[in-house]
């Protein structure tokens, strides 16, 4: 898919399983667990073991599914290239780093910078970026949201951090163009519940629709 076709898809679909796990089998199965749940963004966090590996591997397994592997917690452009050169289909940081954005965008690689003020959501948009992760999430409320939009009506957002089945819908209702979900839907693999995963999966695509 082009960058632009993501980008639409990523809109759509609202979103985004971002994916921590202990080790690369645990990582494996949690990702299994959330697509079987409904939801098709999947972020493969660097801080898991072998995460390029993974994502490597995923795209293989997923390469006839209705699935897009992503890539987060990238901190440089050397990391950046290394997820796109095994199949990442998107890129997702905690921080602004212009480097990874310059790399992303040579390559076409929609890129979601982390920023939490208004100078850096305006270095975000400079630098081209067409949605910015709102981080952390749980530092602001949905309200949050209006409130950066009233001086950037041309931010788009994707608030990560404190999104939960029980407020995701007010994040969409504020303007977010997606979300990410970590903790809150992947808990259950912590004692190896994956089927809890799977639940809480369906709970959050139900949510959107």
């Amino acid at each position: 898919m082009d960058k632009i076709d993501i980008i639409k898809k990523l809109m759509d679909e609202k979103l985004v399983a971002v994916i921590r796990a202990e080790s690369k089998e645990q990582g494996i199965k949690i990702v299994d667990a959330v697509y079987r749940g409904g939801i098709k963004f999947l972020e493969v966090t660097m801080t898991v073991p072998g995460a390029v590996s993974i994502i490597e591997e995923l795209t293989r397994v997923y390469k006839d599914k209705d699935v897009v592997i992503g890539a987060g917690t990238v901190l440089d452009p050397e990391t950046a290239r290394a997820c796109i050169l095994a199949g990442a289909q998107f890129v997702v940081a905690p921080n602004l780093n212009p480097d990874v954005v310059r790399l992303c965008n040579r390559y076409r690689i929609p890129i979601i910078p982390g920023a939490a003020t208004v100078n850096e959501i305006i270095a975000c948009l400079e630098l081209g970026v067409d949605i910015v992760k709102l981080f952390p999430g749980n530092l602001f409320s949905p309200k949050g949201i209006k409130d950066f939009k009233a001086p950037l009506p041309q931010a788009n957002f994707m608030p990560t951090g404190g999104v939960n089945i029980e407020n995701i819908r007010e994040w969409i209702q504020s303007g977010a163009v997606a979300v990410g979900i970590g903790g809150n839907l992947t808990a259950g693999a912590k004692t190896g519940d994956y089927d809890a995963v799977v639940r809480e999966a369906q709970k959050f695509v139900e949510a959107i629709r």
